[in-house]
């Protein structure tokens, strides 16, 4: 019964952490077909996949901290409901207004989401098998990520881009009747703590102001922005130090080193990866001269990597310090990143997809160890926080390492469509944003190591 229990807890906390990337990687295939139903013009059309991202990132502390307070099983679950009725009313929009709005309450229910599903996981497996089910997890999430520039492609080229909504709406429904007619029992550790409101709407608030900073940088709006957000976080924190019950423990971070330099490797790690396939798909298709379909084929080598190997490094970080596996990864991913470098106009293809392979094996071997660290070095009654923080450090390094590129692309681009008379200096901008990555990785690893061990705490 209690191995049955565990299974069920696993496939449906997978397929939840299955439609979040999946939503993601299959509607950036869309977009050039939702910027042409709705006219958007480039600025609001990244505010598609960007309000998104920022609504998860804002709301995903504050609802792991409702999840310890309130029950894990609970917040899981409206965040399925929000998450696919947003979905629905996503395929019947009308307007890009009435998109975008619905797209920040998928984000919501995105961060639901995800600042429960790993805290569910480790409060129901036990220490030695917790790496496992991690890594399972985040081949789930590789999974979504492969899948989704295959199938929305395909979804959006024979059936139109709502058509990705809909199945998502679909397989939402299925995880609905999983939830409430499987996954028995219920996880919460604070139910005498209060919940900090005012300590959640600083935060949502300095994090909206921080990431909306970056999609305007450089110029000057941007600049003060990016000023008003690090000052209003500053405001938080000493918020949060005073408070009786915060929603981000802040001790965690003071006092717990392994927490906080896996969170802060996280973010390092994400910062310095996620906009590759955004540079590589532009590189295929404009310098390399592919087709969609061909580049997308190409950039699928790093997820279903990825896939293949993060539950067995999951599995040995039960075994050997994650710290150690977790640095292997990082080096691997660093190597990955200044092979990258030299990338050119006549770089051929095997070259691209070996660095492709080698950035998989990196991640793989970084991600679900990291992750393991972060959720074993906490006591049971901060899981969801742990869970959230670290789904926060991913969502503020996937919008950090857009906004290093699109940072790179103002300076030496400008705002003008690439075409042929731009190839040379769309190669030396992601030449740049290449150098930059792998500084930040390369520094990651230091922060990897430096997070001390987990043995002696679990």
């Amino acid at each position: 019964m209690k191995n049955e229990k565990k299974r069920v807890a696993l496939f449906i906390t997978g397929c939840a952490s299955f439609l979040t990337p999946f939503m993601g990687s299959s509607v950036n295939i869309a977009l050039p077909s939702i910027g042409k139903d709705f006219k958007m013009e480039a600025v609001l059309l990244n505010w598609v996949a960007s309000s998104y991202l920022m609504a998860a990132a804002m709301f995903l502390v504050p609802f792991g901290k409702l999840a310890d307070i309130y029950g894990r099983k609970k917040i899981f679950s409206y965040g399925i409901l929000i998450y696919t009725i947003s979905s629905f009313f996503s395929a019947i929009s009308i307007s890009s207004a009435m998109f975008i709005s619905i797209r920040i309450l998928q984000g919501i229910g995105s961060a639901m989401i995800f600042g429960t599903a790993m805290a569910i996981l480790a409060s129901i497996f036990p220490v030695s098998e917790r790496g496992k089910a991690l890594g399972i997890n985040v081949f789930a999430v590789y999974l979504g990520l492969s899948l989704g520039p295959f199938l929305g492609g395909f979804l959006t080229k024979n059936f139109g881009w709502r058509s990705i909504f809909f199945v998502n709406a679909v397989i939402g429904l299925l995880v609905i009747i999983l939830v409430f007619c499987k996954l028995k029992g219920e996880w919460k550790e604070q139910e005498v703590e209060k919940f900090d409101f005012i300590g959640s709407i600083m935060y949502i608030v300095a994090l909206g102001v921080l990431m909306y900073s970056l999609s305007l940088l450089p110029d000057i709006v941007g600049i003060w922005l990016l000023v008003a957000g690090i000052f209003l976080f500053l405001v938080f924190i000493l918020w949060e130090i005073k408070a009786n019950s915060p929603i981000l423990d802040i001790n965690l971070f003071k006092s717990n080193i392994v927490f906080a330099f896996s969170n802060f490797a996280a973010l390092i790690n994400y910062s310095a990866t996620f906009a590759i396939g955004l540079l590589l798909s532009l590189y295929l298709q404009y310098i390399k001269s592919l087709n969609a379909q061909q580049a997308g084929l190409v950039l699928t080598v790093q997820p279903i990597i990825m896939a293949i190997f993060s539950p067995f490094t999951g599995k040995l970080s039960d075994r050997i310090e994650p710290r150690i596996i977790a640095s292997f990864g990082m080096i691997l991913t660093t190597l990955s990143l200044f092979f990258f470098i030299f990338i050119g106009a006549t770089t051929n293809l095997q070259f691209v997809i070996f660095n492709l392979v080698l950035l998989g094996l990196g991640l793989a071997f970084f991600s679900s160890p990291n992750t393991n660290a972060v959720m074993s070095s906490v006591e049971k009654k901060f899981y969801g926080v742990a869970s959230a923080t670290l789904g926060t450090m991913r969502l503020i390094g996937q919008m950090f390492s857009m906004g290093i590129v699109m940072f790179v692309f103002s300076l030496y681009i400008g705002k003008v469509r690439i075409t042929p008379q731009y190839y040379s200096d769309f190669l030396f901008s992601m030449k740049i944003a290449f150098i930059i990555f792998t500084f930040l990785c390369f520094l990651g690893i230091f922060a990897s190591f430096a997070r001390g061990k987990i043995r002696g705490i679990i």
